[in-house]
């Protein structure tokens, strides 16, 4: 059998997202009404945290519970990683043990190279270059507010980051607008970017601008993990990025924030939009353990009938 990985976005076509989509809304309703569903009882998910993180972690470890499996967590000191094991020897163990194995991990080229060698379904729990299980949150959460995210505007503020990048294959694949507003040096890498891109992407210099209209508004922290020695040059570097009430103003009336956390009030955002009527984090935070259940359940089983 051909193993299906979820490394980027883009690994998936359209209708596979809008089946995740569909099912994501069943299995959350199955969860809200307290409605057993074990599809995945005595599977094994394997976690491999080269990077922490609260919500990845949370929400995996709790989402395959929830369909009736268990899971194993791994620190790169757990793992012979850490003592220059190859990946690719790891990944041909792991994966005789496990049924799903989810990374959390630095470069892309890592989670690639076990994919390439694993027997099972590979997840990306976060690398450098993108983080699909965010996104993939994100749009559901869109849609869920505001039924379809198709010729809508999304406007990010902030580094052209692993979330930007993982919009923009997003924005490609739901057919939407993406503005990026990013602080001189910190935009778009020309070689992560094509033709195909074009339509689909506008680049502002002034944020207020890129939010003027979007229905939806989003950022992340300045300064993202493995670049802390930074922190004081971004704070000066972004000091005109912070979403705040007047930036919300200029979008849409109905527009919604989203912010994957964990939020830095006061910087990339002020605590009146993080708390305020327009903001949906916590329904986006909530709906990773939702969406990456019907991952989970889609990579090993394949459509389920509702």
């Amino acid at each position: 059998m051909t193993v299906k990985h979820f490394l980027q976005l883009s690994d998936l076509a359209r209708d596979e997202h809008h089946y995740l989509f569909d099912r994501t809304r069943h299995l959350k309703s199955l969860f809200k009404n307290y409605v057993i569903h074990h599809p995945l009882q005595d599977r094994m998910l394997a976690m491999v945290f080269e990077k922490q993180s609260t919500r990845t972690r949370v929400s995996f470890e709790a989402g395959i519970h929830q369909l009736g499996g268990s899971s194993i967590n791994l620190t790169r000191g757990d793992t012979q990683l850490g003592r220059g094991e190859p990946i690719e020897d790891v990944a041909r163990v792991i994966s005789r043990m496990v049924d799903l194995v989810m990374i959390r991990t630095y470069d892309q080229s890592i989670i690639e190279r076990f994919a390439a060698y694993s027997r099972v379904p590979v997840i990306n729990g976060l690398t450098n270059q993108y983080h699909p299980c965010q996104i993939l949150a994100d749009v559901y959460t869109f849609i869920e507010h505001r039924q379809s995210i198709q010729g809508r505007t999304v406007a990010w503020i902030g580094d052209a980051n692993n979330m930007f990048y993982t919009w923009l294959q997003a924005a490609r694949l739901f057919d939407f607008r993406l503005h990026l507003a990013a602080p001189e040096g910190y935009g778009i890498e020309p070689e992560r970017v094509t033709a195909a891109d074009a339509p689909f992407l506008n680049v502002f210099q002034d944020p207020m601008e890129a939010a003027r209209g979007a229905d939806l508004v989003t950022t992340d922290v300045w300064t993202s993990m493995g670049f802390e020695d930074e922190t004081a040059e971004r704070k000066k570097d972004f000091a005109d990025f912070q979403v705040d009430e007047e930036m919300m103003a200029l979008a849409h009336p109905a527009a919604l924030f989203m912010h994957c956390l964990p939020a830095h009030r006061g910087e990339e955002v002020s605590e009146g939009v993080l708390e305020g009527a327009q903001s949906v984090v916590w329904d986006e935070a909530e709906n990773r353990l939702h969406v990456q259940k019907a991952l989970m359940e889609y990579l090993l089983l394949g459509r389920q009938a509702v």
